[in-house]
């Protein structure tokens, strides 16, 4: 009887692509400067390239820490496989350009997102400069995972018994 082998590395790898931006937009927190949280105390309402989406503190922590509970896990189930090779390293080479894509856009929702009077320039540059950069890693990732396909080695014939 042979062990059926269950594919959890590409859930966990998922687990960690999907929770690095939440995780990162909480541990980076929000951007409004002190100058417009005090002007906003006394009234003034204050400007936004993206309204931030807010579930209240209690559920911005908890979708915060989930996420962190997330993201540590996946990581160290991803060690742990790569380590046992039950994950070849080479993933490590699309994984990683994907985990710093997803710390970026946790930077860019929170710049995009910050409150202040007048102009955000923060804003124009993170989409100046970050969307390249994105588009950098995204191509990276899709680079690597085209090369660890194509270098594969073949599959040997199914025999039926």
């Amino acid at each position: 009887m042979t062990k059926q082998h269950r594919p959890t590395s590409p859930i966990t790898a998922l687990v960690l692509v999907l929770c690095t931006p939440v995780a990162a937009w909480w541990l980076i927190g929000d951007l409004t400067g002190d100058e417009a949280r005090r002007l906003a105390a006394e009234g003034v309402e204050l400007d936004y390239a993206i309204r931030p989406v807010s579930l209240g503190a209690t559920g911005d922590r908890v979708v915060g820490v989930l996420a962190c509970v997330g993201v540590a896990l996946a990581l160290a189930w991803l060690i742990r496989a790569t380590a046992r090779r039950r994950l070849d390293r080479r993933w490590w080479w699309v994984l990683a350009p994907l985990v710093a894509a997803g710390v970026l856009l946790g930077l860019a929702w929170r710049v995009l997102t910050a409150g202040g009077i007048g102009a955000n320039i923060g804003a124009g540059l993170m989409v100046i400069a970050g969307g390249p950069a994105l588009a950098v890693l995204l191509i990276v990732a899709a680079v690597a995972a085209l090369r660890m396909r194509r270098n594969r080695p073949p599959r040997a014939p199914h025999r039926a018994e």
